[in-house]
């Protein structure tokens, strides 16, 4: 059988090392993490808020009017099927009278 390929760039992962009674085994973390300093964290904070694409009023507007209907749709429903199982239910308990 063919070895799987994978994607260009991407190392396959290694699996587990297994630890041993009394040994612990440490993972390879690779190198330190650099650490953000709090002006650059506002600033990328800022530039990924810039990215948002918020929904214009009439989006917002359609969207919420469809949740509305959609609410009500599942009122009506629930009510109906309530109203039927409490029917249901007169009529079975009547039975035992």
């Amino acid at each position: 059988m063919a070895k799987a390929k994978s994607p260009p760039g991407r190392r396959p992962q290694q699996p587990a090392q297994p630890v041993l009674a009394g040994n612990t085994v440490a993972a390879d973390a690779g190198p330190p993490k650099k650490r953000t300093s709090i002006p650059q964290f506002i600033g990328q904070v800022r530039a990924e808020g810039r990215k948002i694409v918020w929904p214009s009023r009439k989006e917002t507007w359609i969207t919420s009017v469809m949740v509305l209907i959609m609410v009500m749709i599942a009122a009506v429903f629930f009510w109906i099927v309530d109203w039927a199982l409490a029917k249901i239910s007169i009529i079975i308990l009547a039975i035992g009278q």
